[in-house]
């Protein structure tokens, strides 16, 4: 992997692969770069993908206190890696940070995005304050396993899918970025889409969401495309939250490339 330094000065480890024009994935919950590999693999026959371990996870730093407005800065050392400016593919929590640096005017040419996971129902529990000040005591406590099972809970698995989890051999990878768990939080805000901010991002924008995905991520889908003033829905038949490489790869190309 390479690295570069950020603006205060955190290591951010990256990856790039292909040639073509330049485009950088930015990972949602628990991702590193090597998480966005196979979808790098398929989009690098077309162009120059930069993957990276956003910071506190891989290789890269994480230099304390955190703040979102760091992680902006992550993603601009990155794009000036790229040439200046990229397109940007955003999953998850990625998203919401790609349209946090779009909406700070970074220069990004075109905004992918998967599923950013805004809350739009008010009983969801990431919009609460109890949740955020439980998953930073657990944090604090150095509680781990037990943050990672509230955020699981908080998105829908089962206490029989956590189980399943907390015996497979990914379980270990989790735990190890479970402190970034807040600071998807904090890119998040309170949980609401931020229209009106993003009412002034200019960028072409696409707004992708799996057709079998939970009703929750794809209002928050709709309500995203619908604040960008050059936004467009689309939804992936048959696709969850853990969406194909091989579906989505086809369908950033087209974008990317028009």
């Amino acid at each position: 992997m390479c690295m570069v330094k950020s603006g205060d000065a955190t290591p951010i480890a990256f990856r790039r692969s292909g040639e073509g024009p330049p485009v950088i994935l930015v990972g949602g919950a628990f991702s590193t770069a090597e998480s966005e590999a196979p979808l790098a693999r398929l989009l690098a026959p077309v162009f120059s993908v930069i993957t990276y371990d956003r910071r506190g996870r891989g290789a890269s730093g994480d230099t304390a206190p955190y703040a979102v407005e760091r992680e902006i800065e992550d993603l601009a050392v990155l794009l000036e890696e790229a040439g200046g400016n990229a397109s940007v593919y955003g999953m998850a929590s990625g998203a919401a940070l790609v349209l946090e640096a779009a909406i700070a005017g970074l220069p990004i040419t075109q905004l992918a995005l998967y599923e950013p996971p805004y809350v739009t129902d008010p009983a969801d529990p990431r919009g609460t304050a109890a949740y955020r000040e439980r998953l930073a005591r657990l944090l604090e406590l150095g509680l781990r396993d037990e943050a990672v099972e509230l955020f699981l809970s908080a998105v829908d698995a089962t206490p029989a899918m956590i189980a399943a989890m907390r015996r497979s051999p990914m379980w270990p990878g989790l735990t190890a970025v479970a402190h970034t768990l807040a600071y998807d939080d904090a890119v998040l805000g309170r949980g609401a889409v931020p229209a009106k901010r993003l009412s002034a991002v200019r960028t072409r924008a696409m707004v992708v969401d799996g057709g079998a995905s939970p009703a929750a991520l794809r209002d928050a889908a709709r309500a995203t495309a619908k604040s960008l003033p050059r936004g467009r829905h689309r939804t992936l038949t048959g696709q969850t939250h853990e969406v194909a490489p091989h579906v989505l790869a086809p369908v950033l190309e087209e974008f990317f490339a028009a």
